[in-house]
């Protein structure tokens, strides 16, 4: 049950590899051309990722739209950015990901960005949206990998980008994409009667808005601690029940 899992966080980091290459190359080819202009590798670094920010809030936006309850997303994101202060989660991810970061230090990306970043960043956006909840599900119940195969199409091929402007934090989040979506799966007989398709609409907008705070920060509009909201993402499932 945990195959469509397995080739979705495979898919990513095969993807966010692949991109780091590029940008990599890259880096090598300026370095064969004359001094005395702005490094090529650093020009393509910038634009990839500002596209990749602009493609990241069109998503965020495109999936805040699937809300029907104004109401249930505000107090999702009052109450998880609570919870998610009081926890604390932005510093703990940032930890996490600085012990990462010296771990493979020896590694050269090419990349100005944090582990941390990276890892943030794309697991919000591989792991938010209905297409992980309703394919682990299907993966859990029925043993049904289709949707989890076309979303790993998908994250492979977003990840190339957000690899070559966010390095290797993205590949580690196909770890999170996978432990994520195995849990549900795994849990997938007790969760579904609480998954219903309002419910997974409405944790769909809440972490599409995260998602457009992410896109905010990587066009250095923002500096929003996006982990401590993480919370409001699974509050639906509670409010939707008293609401």
């Amino acid at each position: 049950m945990l195959i469509g899992s397995i080739v979705n966080g495979l898919a990513i980091m095969a993807g966010a590899c692949f991109g780091m290459l590029l940008t990599h190359l890259a880096s090598r080819f300026s370095s064969l051309l004359p001094a005395g202009g702005t490094s090529l590798g650093q020009r393509l670094q910038t634009i990839i990722m500002q596209g990749a920010s602009l493609c990241v809030l069109f998503l965020g936006v495109s999936g805040s739209l699937q809300g029907q309850n104004s109401l249930l997303v505000i107090l999702s994101m009052v109450f998880g950015a609570l919870i998610g202060e009081l926890l604390d989660l932005d510093k703990r991810i940032q930890q996490l990901g600085d012990w990462v970061q010296k771990k493979t230090a020896r590694l050269k990306t090419g990349s100005s960005a944090s582990i941390s970043e990276g890892f943030v960043t794309a697991s919000l956006l591989f792991c938010v949206g209905a297409m992980a909840i309703v394919g682990a599900l299907n993966d859990g119940l029925t043993g049904d990998h289709s949707v989890l195969f076309a979303k790993s199409l998908l994250d492979g091929i977003i990840s190339i980008v957000l690899g070559a402007s966010l390095g290797l934090g993205v590949a580690f989040s196909g770890v999170a994409v996978f432990l994520y979506q195995g849990i549900i799966a795994l849990l997938a007989s007790f969760l579904a009667p609480l998954l219903a398709d309002a419910v997974i609409a409405e944790m769909t907008c809440v972490g599409s808005l995260l998602i457009v705070a992410l896109a905010l920060n990587m066009l250095n509009l923002t500096k929003i601690k996006v982990m401590n909201l993480v919370p409001a993402i699974f509050l639906p499932i509670l409010l939707c029940r008293i609401m």
